[in-house]
């Protein structure tokens, strides 16, 4: 789901909690290391993600934030911003020349730039949490599906 997040909305604010969480508290961001990540140039999107990007030869910036549930790509366009709420049963990243994220028939892909290498630290953090988000509902392993 894509909110446009220019101007405060509490609707919005219910909408992301019900899907992915609240954010984290001061103590948790602090046990972290952090929960967002720095700004990263975006490389490539979905062709239903275009209208969300620059028309001018300008660079597109995106970031990323953790919530308990899942995580939002955030992704400003010119003065406008727009949330892209992705739960982690949903989310796919690809490691190719870069980075890209995937979810419900969408992607953004992240240049392979140096501010995409200060971020290797947060996407290990991310994929930490998807994991350990995905243990609590992992089959037993003397699981028989034959019965």
């Amino acid at each position: 789901m894509i909110l446009n997040t220019t101007h405060h909305n509490s609707e919005h604010k219910k909408i992301i909690a019900d899907l992915i969480g609240s954010s984290f508290s001061l103590v948790q961001k602090l046990k972290l290391g952090g929960v967002g990540s720095k700004r990263m140039i975006v490389d490539d999107v979905s062709p239903n993600m275009k209208s969300m990007m620059n028309v001018v030869s300008d660079v597109n910036y995106a970031n990323i934030e953790l919530r308990p549930k899942g995580v939002l790509v955030m992704i400003n366009k010119g003065l406008k911003n727009f949330t892209w709420v992705i739960p982690y049963y949903q989310l796919v990243i690809y490691k190719t020349n870069g980075s890209s994220i995937h979810a419900q028939g969408r992607f953004v892909h992240f240049r392979n730039s140096k501010t995409f290498k200060e971020n290797k630290k947060f996407f290990d953090k991310l994929l930490d949490e998807k994991v350990k988000y995905d243990t609590q509902f992992t089959m037993p392993q003397d699981y028989d599906f034959r019965t």
